[in-house]
């Protein structure tokens, strides 16, 4: 097993490896001493639709089963990996543990050295722990939507907390990386997400990542999700005094953006999406077609129809996968942008 160190910043607000730290901004600085505008930060792979539970927030199982039943083969995911280039690779669903070769998908993408997060809502995860190998390239990403009434209420379904808690232990027991990713909506209660926080820490997961919800058409509740100004109202009460024990696996300058201190506009092109259909056009969260390539889709996508106040779509979107990639070019674009990082963790750190 290959012992994971962390970068120690100031009140340790940031977990992330050093060598996923240094991996990603060699990349994001050659890139920009190339000239390169539009670059991959993080691959959206999506092998599968199905999953093992029903969420009202959730689009993707509303697909006929023909289209459920659908899978990406290990070699597609390896291509797809391989042809974007991003140095990390998220892989969301549907549940990717009900895929049957999920395990030799990580293995393929482990020994490409890509950083794996492996989005899972852990119901099936401590019963396949055998099938993964520990590695500071691969990450169990578990979805928590909050405590025990919030969370099982968010997945529309008793005991999936404490299943999860379960899975994590287990996880954490036999040394994997643990991360959580929680999605907030309209009727997130901020001191009941900062005990979340608290409990999270206390269990021991490496970092937490955070995004308003959006609005899939498909899913079937439509009231609970986040308007633009409930977003920034909602995460500045979350976040606003941040305990010091708090370890966010996110750009600073992301969060203070959920806050409303920093305003970006989406690179949707940071987190392209592949998935059974192919490249998904724009982005993770709108269907708008889809290409064959990657070079198809950064060449042949109108970017600059995209985006907030360009598409009436996009105009309440604050979701990670268009404005993570957003604050992560800021660091690296000037010293400006890296200074703002740097007082963002130190001012997130002091409290």
């Amino acid at each position: 097993m290959e012992l994971v160190k962390f970068e120690p910043n100031v009140g340790g607000n940031v977990a992330v490896p050093i060598s996923q730290m240094f991996t990603v901004s060699k990349y994001v600085l050659t890139q920009k001493a190339k000239g390169v505008r539009r670059y991959p930060l993080v691959l959206m792979l999506e092998p599968l639709f199905r999953c093992n539970l029903a969420c009202a927030g959730c689009g993707k199982i509303q697909y006929p089963d023909h289209i459920l039943d659908r899978r990406l083969t290990p070699e597609q995911c390896w291509k797809a990996a391989e042809e974007c280039g991003a140095p990390i690779v998220s892989i969301p669903g549907g549940e990717p543990l009900i895929h049957p070769e999920m395990a030799t998908i990580v293995k393929g993408l482990v020994e490409r050295k890509k950083y794996v997060y492996l989005c899972t809502n852990a119901i099936l995860m401590e019963r396949k722990l055998k099938d993964y190998t520990p590695s500071k390239y691969f990450t169990f990403s578990v979805h928590m939507d909050g405590l025990k009434t919030e969370h099982d209420l968010a997945v529309c379904r008793d005991g999936v907390y404490e299943v999860a808690i379960k899975a994590i232990q287990a996880a954490l027991k036999r040394g994997f990386r643990v991360t959580t990713n929680t999605t907030l909506f309209d009727d997130a209660e901020p001191e009941q997400v900062r005990k979340f926080f608290d409990a999270m820490m206390e269990l021991g997961v490496e970092g937490m990542m955070i995004s308003p919800g959006y609005s899939y058409a498909k899913a079937p509740d439509q009231k609970n999700f986040l308007k633009r100004n409930r977003t920034t109202e909602l995460f500045s009460r979350i976040l606003h005094r941040p305990r010091k024990g708090w370890r966010f696996n996110q750009s600073p300058l992301f969060l203070d953006f959920l806050m409303g201190k920093v305003d970006y506009q989406c690179t949707p092109w940071g987190n392209p999406t592949y998935n059974i259909f192919g490249w998904q056009k724009p982005c993770y969260l709108l269907q708008e077609g889809y290409a064959s390539t990657f070079r198809e889709l950064l060449e042949d996508t109108k970017w600059e129809n995209y985006g907030h106040g360009r598409h009436e779509k996009c105009a309440d979107c604050m979701v990670h996968c268009g404005y993570e990639a957003s604050a992560v070019d800021d660091t690296f674009s000037s010293w400006r942008g890296f200074s703002r990082t740097v007082k963002a963790t130190l001012a997130s750190s002091v409290r």
